[in-house]
């Protein structure tokens, strides 16, 4: 039987990696990771998956990222009951990742089936509970770096440290064939390398049949800043912002990036190159997930994270009530809240009462994915719309990207540079179509053959022998272009925004009803 390879997500965007490895005795899955952005996209988080989750044989982790572990409850609801290979430190930030994940889903299910019932909508249910989310963690079968498994008949994998969180790895298979074993390396997600907080990406050199990479930046290259240099950037962020005379509010994402920002923030603090303020960790699950960062965050004999532990400077705010009393708060503080990309989570109330005002900073801290919040903002919109409500901005709004845990253009050719000659194909995922083509772009001639390189489409599935891959014909679940474009939803909300605008800057009562005179003509 020939293997067979399908890629059910992060085709052509950044969300929802899934990878359905079919081999002769066997199949795993590579991550099975939760689709965010547009609604269009979002919408394949609650349709059946495009294979049969009882057929199932293992799932292999790379790492603890939603949109790489977040539909694993899913699976196991809809009758997965094998085990998920992940190392340790994967596995313990899953323990609090999945159950709030699966908690957040019942929050936006409660509030949307009051909305539909206002419209006269059917009810809907949640993804998986937060119920789920625990019970899925005993499935998990922990590995560690650098040692052969064998996870399924025929199929064996070794992981390897790829320095982007606590714990994530790329994987590399063996897959028996009857040619000889196949030898394939997912890249999962890569870091940057040369910091203080995690060590640099590892892999194997050389024999590899397949290479299946991530291009999430493949189209830029950063500034590449050692740590002295990062925190000199972050303090002057500080300064201006405690100069603008406001709060500064950081969307961070809840596992690796609060913990370096908590720990570099404390350090510019107590150094004096930065204002001296209150920072309030309004986070349930970033609260958590650092008792995680302290428990194994340990490297090269010492842990990173240590000093957060220090009483007086970090505030962690574990109730509603307690977040609910920031509402309270003039003058100079920061506030770290969840999600990153602004979608879900106590950010989102914070911006609603924050966005409008000039004296407040909001630096976003990482990736944002085209049809969130935290990308709009990071686009310029003059306003956006949260929970259905118009927000003007008028609020400084940063992009500060020192802290990626992904590595650039640079660092991903340097990567797939010294995993050697590759026999068959190189497939670049987990990227936007520009990032995608960039990165192909980049490594076309100078590190591999221009017909060697793969972008696939989602849903695609290849025939794999030792130095092909053919096109198995399957159909998608949308068009590869719809998983970044804007939607119709987007376009909606663009509209009402744009409306909303329009009338604001109108002179007079009689300007406004001939726009919306205008508007409700083209209605017809």
């Amino acid at each position: 039987m020939t293997v067979k390879l399908a890629f059910h997500g992060a085709a052509g965007c950044v969300t929802g990696f899934c990878a359905h490895l079919t081999a002769d005795k066997a199949q795993v899955l590579v991550d099975c990771g939760l689709f965010q952005g547009p609604k269009t996209l979002k919408a394949l988080n609650y349709d059946p998956f495009p294979f049969e989750p009882k057929s199932i044989d293992a799932v292999l982790l790379t790492h603890a990222h939603i949109d790489h572990s977040g539909q694993l409850p899913k699976l196991m609801r809809r009758g997965y009951a094998g085990p998920i290979y992940s190392t340790a430190a994967t596995r313990d930030l899953c323990g609090v990742l999945l159950p709030d994940a699966g908690h957040i889903q019942e929050d936006e299910v409660e509030f949307l089936n009051r909305r539909n019932q206002h419209r006269g909508r059917e009810p809907v249910e949640p993804i998986f509970t937060a119920r789920d989310g625990e019970r899925v963690i005993r499935q998990f079968d922990t590995v560690k770096y650098g040692e052969w498994n064998e996870v399924a008949a025929g199929i064996r994998a070794r992981y390897w440290n790829a320095g982007h969180i606590l714990g994530s790895a790329s994987i590399e298979l063996e897959v028996d064939d009857a040619g000889g074993p196949l030898r394939l390396l997912f890249s999962g997600d890569l870091g940057p390398g040369g910091g203080d907080y995690e060590a640099d990406p590892e892999s194997p050199g050389g024999g590899l049949h397949h290479l299946i990479m991530e291009s999430t930046y493949g189209d830029r290259e950063r500034q590449r800043l050692d740590p002295a240099a990062r925190r000199r950037a972050l303090a002057q962020e500080l300064r201006d912002a405690h100069a603008a005379g406001g709060p500064m509010v950081i969307p961070a994402f809840a596992v690796e990036r609060t913990q370096e920002l908590l720990a570099d923030l404390l350090q510019v603090m107590e150094s004096g190159d930065a204002p001296s303020g209150d920072i309030f960790l309004d986070s349930p699950l970033a609260i958590k997930a650092t008792e995680v960062f302290l428990k194994r965050g340990w490297l090269d004999g010492r842990n990173p994270y240590e000093d957060i532990r220090a009483p007086g400077r970090i505030f962690p705010l574990a109730s509603p009530r307690d977040s609910d009393q920031l509402e309270r708060l003039r003058g100079w503080h920061v506030i770290m809240a969840a999600s990153g990309m602004c979608d879900a989570g106590r950010i989102r109330k914070h911006l609603k009462r924050l966005l409008w005002r000039p004296e407040a900073t909001v630096m976003l801290s990482g990736f944002q994915a085209a049809g969130t919040l935290g990308r709009l903002l990071q686009d310029g919109r003059e306003m956006v719309r949260i929970q259905g409500e118009p927000v003007r901005v008028r609020a400084r709004i940063r992009y500060f990207d020192a802290y990626s845990g992904h590595a650039d253009a640079d660092g991903l050719v340097e990567w797939a540079r010294a995993r050697g000659a590759v026999a068959g194909k190189v497939f670049l995922l987990h990227g936007e179509p520009t990032s995608s083509e960039g990165l192909r772009h980049r490594l076309s001639g100078a590190v591999f053959q221009p017909d060697q390189i793969v972008m696939p489409g989602m849903d695609q599935a290849f025939l794999l022998s030792a130095q092909t891959a053919a096109d198995a014909g399957e159909p998608g679940r949308i068009p590869t272009e719809a998983a970044t474009a804007f939607d119709w939803h987007n376009l909606r909300s663009e509209l009402l925004t744009d409306l909303e605008l329009k009338l604001e800057e109108a002179a007079t009562d009689a300007e406004r009803r001939r726009i919306l005179r205008r508007l409700k003509d083209a209605l017809g």
